[in-house]
Formats: C-alpha cells, structure tokens, sequence
C-alpha cells in the first residue's frame, strides 16, 4: 500500500501497511521474511536496534547454552564452521545482522511503539515516528521485558551495589570484596561461575532449577533431545500445561566449548552455597535451609534426562558409547540459615531472579490475570492480532531460534489467508 509519510529519522514510515511487525529481534525478523516472500506489505518497528538484546542483556562473557546448529531461522541456518560450538553474544548479533541483510528486511530502527488499539479497518499503531494503521499486527517484542526483583532488595543496606542479571557485564564491573548471587537458573549459574573464574569469593542462593548434562553419551544432550522430539511437544500436551510458561531452564554452559555446571564443585573449590533468600535485617539476611533439597532436585533432573536418552538410544539401536552416571562430589554438612553481608564481606548482589512481561501499551484486551496474552498458536481472538517469539507460544521449542522459525511460519499463514480475505475481488 501506498500514501503519505510521517518520519523517523533518516527512514520514511508508510502511513498505512498490511501489517506492522512490532520488535526487531530474531522473531520479527523470522516473521518478516515469510512476509517478503509471499509479498505482503509490511514494517519492522524496532525501539533500539535489530537483536540489541543480545548485546544490551548479556555479559561480556555469554555464549548461547543451545548450540549453533539448532539457529536457524527461515532462509538462513547457522553459516559459520562450528555447529557443534555455542556462539558469544557478538557472535549472535552479527549472525542476525546478516540474516536481516539477506532479504533487506524493512526494519525502522529507533522507532518506539507507545501504543496500540483497534481501529474501523484494524489497528493504530502510535510511534514515536508519528501514527501508522495496520491491517494486522505481529508482536514480537517476547517474554521478558522487566527485570524481576524481589522487594526485599530495598531493605539491604545502601552500601550494597545491587545489579540484575539484565545489567551484569563482568566481574570488574562490580565493586571490590565478595559477591552474591540470588538465584540459580541460567542466567544465576553463568553469573556464578563468570565470578568464580575470575577469583571472586562467591556467595550463591539457590533457587529451584533444574540442571542438564551438557553431553551424554557421545553427543550434546540437547542434540539427543531433538532428536527425541522434545522440542515438539506443545503446551496442550504437556502435564503442566501453561505453568510451563514460568519453569526455570536447565542450567548449563556453553563456554569454553561447553561444559556442565557444576554447583556442587564449585562447592569444593570455594563457592559458598545456601538455599532461598527470605528476609532481610539490616546487614544479615535470612535464609530457607532449601540447599540439599534444591542441589538433590537439579541432580535427580539431570539424572532422568540421562534416563530418557538412554530409553530413546535403545528403541533405535543407536550405536553410543556406554558412561558413567554424575556421583555428588560434595554435600552440604548443614543448612545455612543466616548470611551476614559484612562478616562476610559482600560489597554486591546480582539479582538473577528473572523478567515479568509489559504490556501496558497494548490497548486491546488479549490478556489473562497474570498478564499474559491469551492466543492460540500466536493468534489471538481479536482478528488480525498476532503475536510471536513467547516461550511456550506452541512448544517447549518456541523459545528458541529453531522453534521460532515455525512458529513464523504458522503465524505468517494465518495474516496470508487473511490479507486475501480482505482483498478486493
């Protein structure tokens, strides 16, 4: 469609287009080549840059858990030359920059989406560039837009640096002395063994997560579990059902070519582990004696995994080396119940409690209690509303890139069966 243009910097917005994707990420990029291949009109309206997250919400130090043969994205699979290897976070930027190259993706950079309502002939998309109508709309902005932080942090006392996973970069980036870390998924292990590595005293309150083996019998325990069909198991069929959309990930590592995480060794060399943080008084702070039972779950998580592939590996006769099962290098003589911050000498605290979604500037009623939108498969019962890139969106695979690239797939049908609806005879 074409028509008069407000715009946004150097780049020129259509008053009008079939559909507006909102977020430049790895999804509304998937989602925007289906749309450059059936020939849909579209926008990509990106608030920073394209995959800034990527850069803005990683430490120095990242590299992806997944490995590098599971990204791929419609038209464009990993292109470098070690699939079996884990990319850094500059590594994954440019990786996407390249792909929005390959089909000169129409992305508007520096364009804020400040809010979106239904209109006569489908949406009003206002921008910080000015207004654009939609026929349809794509959110694509995912899950996690607000560090979560537990009100307890402002009882600690004002000494304390206090940093969210979101905003850690690097050990010497926080001030001098010891250092702790509240939880204990992904994000928490990494930080962990980020400071670990670099001679901090670290303090880790566990939380609830679970742990995988980073290889199995051979193989990445990732690829093991891909091939077993995992990744394709939907919300429906799963015995938690949407509950999935807050479980914790498997906590492992991609650095140094991949490797497990360890808690429990780390234990051994001097990493100080306790269980939930549940109060604060002025420089000691209570904890939940959880340890053992949070450092037993993650093992027993581990362990049925191991349990799984192997199942998988004799139903199909695969050939694969036989290894020994994890035996615990330490366990917890007692449960610490109290952590005193200036005993002990903690100057900081890194906060990987995780991310709660925004989306107080949809103005279209697509959400349940909790604030999550309320779809099927991406699409919503307001025609025309889709959104992409959740966690869960249809499978436990939709969180990542291979998972997304069907997601879009499915989700670009749809607004394709309805764009010719709409069309004039």
């Amino acid at each position: 469609m074409s028509g008069a243009v407000v715009r946004s910097g150097a780049a020129a917005l259509p008053e009008r287009v079939e559909v507006a994707v909102i977020g430049g990420g790895q999804a509304g990029l998937a989602a925007s080549w289906h749309l450059v291949q059936r020939g849909i009109d579209h926008v990509v309206l990106e608030r920073d840059t394209v995959a800034h997250d990527w850069r803005d919400r990683r430490w120095d130090a990242f590299t992806l858990v997944t490995p590098n043969f599971q990204c791929r994205l419609p038209g464009f699979a990993y292109d470098g030359d070690e699939p079996d290897g884990f990319m850094t976070r500059e590594q994954v930027q440019a990786w996407l920059g390249r792909y929005r190259a390959s089909f000169d993706a129409p992305v508007h950079e520096g364009v804020e989406v400040l809010g979106l309502r239904r209109a006569d002939d489908g949406f009003e998309v206002r921008t910080s560039a000015g207004a654009i109508a939609a026929a349809q709309v794509v959110i694509a902005t995912g899950g996690y837009h607000v560090p979560r932080v537990p009100g307890l942090a402002a009882a600690l006392p004002a000494r304390i640096a206090q940093v969210h996973s979101a905003d850690y970069r690097s050990p010497e980036a926080l001030p001098e002395g010891a250092v702790l870390v509240v939880g204990s998924g992904q994000s928490g292990a990494q930080i962990a063994e980020d400071l670990h590595l670099a001679g901090r005293t670290v303090h880790l309150a566990l939380g609830r997560a679970p742990r995988s083996a980073r290889r199995y019998r051979g193989r990445d325990c990732i690829a093991w579990l891909e091939d077993m069909g995992l990744y394709d198991v939907t919300v429906q069929q799963h015995a938690s059902g949407l509950a999935k959309r807050e479980s914790t990930n498997h906590y492992m590592t991609g650095r140094g070519g991949g490797r497990d995480i360890d808690l429990r060794r780390f234990a051994t060399e001097g990493m100080r582990l306790s269980g939930r943080v549940v109060g604060v008084d002025g420089e000691v702070l209570t904890l939940a004696p959880t340890l053992s039972a949070y450092l037993d779950h993650a093992d027993s998580v581990m362990e049925s995994i191991k349990d799984d592939i192997d199942a998988h590996i004799a139903r199909a006769g695969v050939d694969a080396p036989v290894e020994p099962r994890y035996t615990p290098v330490w366990t917890p003589e007692e449960e610490p119940t109290s952590l005193d911050l200036a005993a002990e000498g903690v100057t900081s605290v890194v906060w990987a409690t995780g991310f709660r979604p925004d989306y107080r500037w949809v103005e279209v009623g697509v959400f349940d209690g909790s604030g999550h939108p309320t779809h099927r498969a991406g699409e919503t019962d307001v025609p025309g509303l889709f959104f992409l890139g959740l966690p869960w969106l249809t499978t436990w695979g939709s969180g990542r890139f291979a998972g997304v690239a069907r997601d879009a797939a499915r989700v670009t049908e749809r607004i394709a069966v309805r764009a010719r609806v709409a069309a004039p005879a």
